[in-house]
């Protein structure tokens, strides 16, 4: 009994356990397949019953081949090899688990799963043990030649069979979960298959392996496996972190594709001169990005900024008053005394121009309406809810201490998910002027600029800002020259006019 003492044999066993539970998967599914036509109140009678025989028929084909494999004498020779029962054995064994092995990692990676019977018909409990039976027949092959190619001493054999069927019967519901969940488990063991089979293989022509380098291979592999599940867990917790709404925001622009997955599409189907047109083009992916992360953006980065609201001062002369208005391109104005703040109302451009034809007391003028304020802090959503009820009329927008910062329209919003629509007066924020270059305002928000550069990396590090203008405050500390130049991942941009203490327009350059 000093084989009890080497280390060898318990390690063979622990591995044996493991190979001879993974193989006995197949055989618990299709038991479970099989139990399942059956009434509820039979099915694990007979789930047990298939484990029992399975049982039964691997220890009793482990006695046959392991006595098959004593008959070491040479029953013929091919050139100059000589052929015994036990090389047969081997020979045979050991191209059954390869073609075992082979056909199982095509069945999983290219063929089509096993699918439940769902018929609601039961069949009779006798005719689905019988199938059960010849089941564990042809499921206990590739077990048993395992076991004959791993160790070398019968009762080992038998004890792991045994322990691997007892666990199959104590936990076979939690043990399909979690391969069904883990195929990765069920290749590697498969990919062990291989390596036993050509160790059964190269013995059977008489080429022996030791079985140490056999375990030390696979003990590695599952290492590396224990390790890559639990990388596997830890990145799915980080991901289970995220909102919901993130994570389902990021899961359907993948489904999309992005820039680089649209550059190679269009690469091989210039390779092969295929005239199939992608299935989503970058405007319809930078939409959709623009509605899934709509909720989660700031007034800030879509609304009209102050430096850009045109506004009626009171204080003017009438004929200046008409002059802005024939000028300027919008339909409502904020109505004002001398500055921004001093906000008297909102009117319309004909309403006013009317009310000055009429002569009407540019103290009093009947068309001003009450203005509509929302703070910069207020969701974008909670903002359309508000510009629904404004029948048409802009939005002021104030910080906490009541400054006007911006103005809100329903054209914002638009522009927020489909891109700019530039008034009469306004040019692009963004104009392509070479390839893969492009000159920028300042002003321009960071999600449009990152839709229409197809870039990750300027919102990855927005840190808070809405604008280009103020990530380049923030990454060079300080208010940049002309000319000053910076590198974001494979964005060179480059400082090219500074207007009142903002930087007012810069050249972006993709690497190529």
């Amino acid at each position: 009994m000093e084989w009890l003492l080497d280390p060898n044999i318990w390690v063979g066993l622990l591995t044996l356990v493991v190979l001879e539970i993974v193989l006995g998967i197949d055989n618990l599914i299709f038991i479970a397949i099989l139990a399942d036509k059956l009434p509820p109140h039979q099915r694990d009678r007979a789930r047990l019953i298939g484990l029992s025989l399975a049982l039964v028929m691997r220890l009793g084909l482990l006695t046959i081949v392991s006595w098959l494999v004593t008959l070491t004498t040479p029953l013929f020779s091919i050139a100059s090899y000589s052929f015994s029962g036990r090389d047969l054995i081997l020979l045979l064994g050991g191209l059954f688990l390869l073609l075992k092995a082979t056909s199982e990692l095509h069945e999983r990676l290219e063929g089509t799963p096993h699918q439940e019977s769902r018929s609601k018909t039961y069949a009779s409990f006798a005719v689905v043990v019988a199938q059960i039976i010849v089941l564990d027949a042809v499921f206990s092959l590739d077990a048993v030649i395992t076991a004959i190619g791993m160790v070398d001493e019968l009762p080992v054999m038998m004890a792991a069979v045994v322990i691997s069927m007892a666990m199959m019967m104590w936990a076979s519901k939690p043990l399909t979960r979690f391969v069904s969940a883990h195929p990765t488990v069920v290749v590697l063991c498969l990919s062990f298959l291989l390596m036993i089979g050509l160790t059964l293989t190269a013995e059977g022509l008489g080429f022996k392996i030791p079985k140490g380098y056999l375990y030390a291979a696979i003990g590695f592999s599952i290492v590396i496996e224990f390790f890559n599940q639990w990388a596997r867990r830890s990145s799915l917790k980080n991901d289970a972190r995220l909102p919901l709404r993130d994570r389902t925001a990021d899961a359907v622009l993948r489904l999309l594709g992005d820039r680089k997955q649209a550059e190679n599409t269009d690469n091989e189907a210039h390779d092969e001169q295929s005239t199939e047109q992608a299935a989503f083009g970058p405007e319809e992916r930078n939409m959709v990005s623009g509605v899934l992360t709509l909720g989660a953006r700031s007034i800030r980065s879509i609304m009209t900024p102050r430096a850009e609201i045109s506004w009626v001062n009171l204080d003017d002369p009438p004929s200046v008053i008409q002059q802005h208005l024939r000028e300027t391109p919008h339909s409502f104005f904020p109505v004002c005394r001398e500055q921004l703040d001093n906000t008297l109302g909102v009117a319309r451009a004909k309403d006013l121009m009317a009310d000055m034809l009429d002569g009407a007391d540019l103290q009093k003028l009947p068309s001003l309406r009450e203005p509509i304020v929302v703070h910069d802090s207020t969701g974008v959503l909670q903002a359309m809810d508000v510009l629904k009820k404004s029948r048409g009329q802009l939005v002021l927008v104030t910080d906490e201490y009541g400054t006007i910062q911006g103005l809100l329209t329903p054209i914002d919003i638009l522009e927020a998910i489909a891109g700019e629509f530039p008034d009469e007066d306004e040019h692009p924020t963004i104009e392509r002027i070479a390839p893969n270059t492009w000159r920028v305002d300042g002003t321009t928000d960071l999600h449009y600029l990152a839709q229409t550069l197809e870039s990750d990396t300027l919102l990855s590090s927005a840190n808070g800002f809405s604008s280009i203008a103020g990530l380049l405050l923030d990454v060079f500390g300080t208010l940049p020259e002309v000319g000053a130049t910076t590198k974001l991942d494979d964005l060179h941009v480059e400082i090219t006019s500074i207007v009142n203490r903002r930087i007012a327009t810069l050249v972006v350059t993709r690497s190529s």
